[in-house]
């Protein structure tokens, strides 16, 4: 199966996840590369760029203290705004992070208080599955989309972002059918 921007926009805007005019804006964006073969990672993660899915980095970031908050923003925007989360903090657990350390992050949403375990390692690092429970909080109750953690070809050795897509049922199917990715 072979990856482009293009083909993936079709895709996207086929069924349903994304409007023409999105589409159009995204692959005028992409214009020296639209047509660039990519890999399956690239392919999942240009999802980013049509809307429709949060990367998580499994590099480094700035800080665990502050990055969660603009992940939480960023996933809130591809959900439409729905549901507010605010108050965003890292509440440290004890001993070192060499050692790994159980925090929990906070926030609350809709007003309403949530808390999830993380554990960190370094200050400058996500706990991915904390980051994706944390985005999964951010679609809708009554949206028929959810938040997915999208699967990829991987190759050994190489460190990978957590692709989070939000899709209904049937938009899943249709990236598993069409694109290939799959949800664990």
């Amino acid at each position: 199966m072979s990856f482009t921007y293009t083909r993936i926009g079709r895709v996207l805007h086929e069924i349903g996840m994304i409007s023409e005019e999105k589409k159009r804006s995204t692959l005028e964006e992409a214009a020296n590369y639209a047509n660039v073969e990519v890999d399956h990672y690239e392919a999942a993660s240009a999802l980013e760029d049509f809307g429709v899915a949060v990367s998580v980095h499994a590099d480094d970031i700035d800080s665990i203290h502050d990055d969660y908050a603009d992940l939480l923003d960023e996933a809130v925007e591809v959900a439409g705004g729905k549901v507010t989360i605010t108050n965003v903090r890292l509440v440290e657990g004890e001993g070192d992070l060499e050692d790994g350390r159980v925090d929990h992050l906070e926030f609350e949403r809709n007003g309403e208080p949530v808390t999830i375990c993380a554990e960190h390692y370094a200050d400058d690092y996500y706990d991915q599955g904390a980051a994706c429970e944390a985005i999964a909080e951010t679609a809708a109750d009554d949206d028929p989309r959810s938040w997915r953690n999208l699967d990829f070809e991987r190759k050994p050795h190489r460190g990978y972002d957590s692709i989070m897509v939000l899709a209904t049922p049937e938009q899943a199917e249709a990236l598993h059918e069409h694109l290939g990715f799959t949800f664990p």
